[in-house]
């Protein structure tokens, strides 16, 4: 039976670019990709058992958490996390028109936002137009003279599109983190384990003696951030990363212990691997 794996489509996104990495990464039999619309579909086909696996970006260098993740992974909190892996993200300009001629900027809002700074510059009077992926906005902006897209380089050779700048991102460092979700038992050891919670009492103090865990069993808080609980204004929900020692199964369930009777709800998404993907002079990826 071929492995289904979830991403965010159609074919030339980052992450269908992390989700051939991750296959690789974790020998994944017969692997079947499966391109969905949004990222909430992504998760929904996971968590309805329409797929076996999905590949989904949870936080970026420089626009920070993906709110949409961080919010599906809550609402199905019997996933867990199998492995991470950080991408590097080179955003390009592509289009059927030149440069000059261009008059509206399509591409997915984090794209967006992680070109604001050169499209200031480059393009201060085209107007930005949101899409569901960077390469929903390649296919869109084929045979236009006046639309460009912001997507990867792959996305422009899916769609014959000429490439007009390349980088466009602001920052060079610009990289994402893939998480590759499965459901199943939660793995105990690895590099990395992830957690999120609400608390039980919204009191001074609350959130400070749930993150003392952490200190007592003296784990690196890696990230931490926070996401409205949506059930009333002012209560949040929290979503931490630690990085784990090698006996990191004794000190996973520890800290597990010492936090359930201060959360109303906790849900451990798991320990599991991460790896980086570099790339080379010659633009061949390589993983880390």
């Amino acid at each position: 039976m071929p492995t289904r794996i979830a991403f965010l489509g159609p074919t030339g996104t980052y992450g269908e670019q992390a989700a051939q990495s991750l296959i690789a990464l974790e020998q994944l039999p017969q692997p079947e990709l499966v391109p969905c619309v949004g990222l909430r579909a992504v998760v929904e086909q996971l968590a309805s058992g329409g797929c076996d696996a999905a590949v989904v970006p949870v936080e970026n260098s420089v626009e920070g958490g993906v709110t949409a993740t961080l919010d599906a992974l809550w609402s199905h909190r019997d996933l867990c996390i199998r492995r991470a892996l950080v991408l590097p993200i080179r955003h390009s300009l592509l289009s059927s028109g030149s440069l000059d001629s261009i008059t509206e900027v399509l591409s997915h809002p984090q794209a967006l936002a992680q070109c604001s700074g050169w499209l200031a510059r480059q393009l201060p009077q085209a107007l930005q137009l949101p899409t569901s992926s960077t390469a929903e906005a390649a296919r869109m902006v084929c045979g236009s003279r006046f639309r460009a897209a912001i997507a990867s380089r792959k996305a422009g050779e899916e769609h014959g599109l000429k490439e007009l700048a390349h980088p466009v991102n602001d920052v060079a460092g610009n990289r994402t983190r893939f998480l590759l979700l499965q459901r199943g038992e939660r793995r105990c050891s690895g590099d990395v384990a992830s957690l999120a919670f609400s608390l039980r009492r919204n009191a001074p103090g609350a959130l400070l003696e749930a993150l003392a865990s952490l200190a007592r069993q003296n784990l690196n808080m890696s990230r931490i951030e926070s996401r409205p609980s949506k059930r009333e204004l002012g209560e949040y929900v929290f979503f931490v990363d630690v990085e784990l020692p090698v006996d990191s199964q004794v000190v996973l369930e520890a800290l597990v212990a010492e936090l359930t009777p201060l959360c109303d709800h906790l849900a451990n998404l798991g320990a599991y691997p991460s790896s980086e993907q570099i790339n080379d002079a010659d633009g061949t990826p390589r993983t880390a």
